[in-house]
């Protein structure tokens, strides 16, 4: 991929009712996709999973989800700046109504897969909060759907607000590769907001491998950065402007594990 292909800009990708609508044949690669759902109030969307799972993630606004027996209210949250929300796990080959009241904006993250899971709700009290790094390199993650934190069949999805000033994904990490106990091999899709209007960041990919992904971009609320491989990181946030990113992860590995490589020049003397 070049590096315009690596970023993907807001609107770029639109398709009603979609804002962002990344997909496998979209990215290049195989498992991962992102949609971004707007609708408007007394608004609704018909979801056809198809071959992959979903997670149903309020940003912005709280909707009802009905799928496969499941029938919930997710009471979702003002904004991705106002903590964990309650989400829905969606099955492949699920037909899913999303329906919101007042309106709001709404994640659908996904991964192609083969098994089947029950259709449930996951509760925000009981979304795992974990305080990273140190710092200038601070953040905050919600490890909604970590691998040992939410079962899915190969999805894996977090958030990261970092604070303005802040770097995140630091030191540069790699997951591209299928290394035993070690690495695991995982495509990515960073998605972004920023807690004031005009906020921006920058995100930074470089390669592990000879023609591999590169990229130094400049982001902004609703854009997107794909992760195909590579050492990724840091991304850094605005002086003052708080940054979210939502990390959409999947890949061919039997066991669903985010296992990482640190790049070695970076590490020495990082707490």
């Amino acid at each position: 991929m070049d590096h315009q292909e690596l970023l993907v800009r807001g609107g770029e990708t639109a398709r009603a009712p979609y804002i962002l609508d990344i997909d496998p044949a979209r990215a290049g690669w195989s498992y991962s996709s992102l949609r971004v759902l707007d609708l408007p109030p007394g608004g609704s969307h018909l979801l056809e999973a198809g071959d992959s799972e979903w997670l149903v993630v309020p940003l912005r606004g709280g909707c009802a989800v009905r799928t496969e027996g499941l029938d919930v209210e997710l009471s979702g949250r003002p904004g991705v700046f106002d903590g964990p929300t309650d989400f829905a796990y969606v099955p492949r080959d699920a037909h899913t109504q999303i329906t919101s009241g007042a309106g709001g904006r709404f994640a659908l993250a996904g991964a192609r897969c083969e098994r089947r899971l029950p259709a449930r709700r996951g509760p925000a009290p009981e979304v795992p909060v974990e305080a990273r790094g140190s710092g200038n390199c601070s953040r905050t993650v919600r490890n909604f759907a970590s691998a040992d934190a939410f079962a899915c069949d190969r999805l894996i999805a977090v958030e990261v607000i970092t604070p303005g000033g802040n770097w995140s994904s630091y030191p540069p990490h790699k997951h591209d590769e299928q290394l035993p106990g070690r690495e695991s091999e995982l495509e990515e899709i960073y998605y972004f907001e920023f807690e004031r209007a005009g906020g921006y960041g920058y995100q930074r990919i470089s390669p592990s491998r000879d023609g591999g992904a590169d990229l130094l971009a400049e982001v902004r609320t609703g854009d997107a950065v794909l992760v195909p491989d590579g050492w990724h990181g840091p991304s850094i946030a605005q002086p003052g402007n708080a940054m979210y990113y939502l990390n959409v992860m999947a890949g061919p590995g039997q066991e669903r594990e985010w296992k990482i490589s640190f790049h070695p020049d970076h590490v020495e003397g990082y707490q």
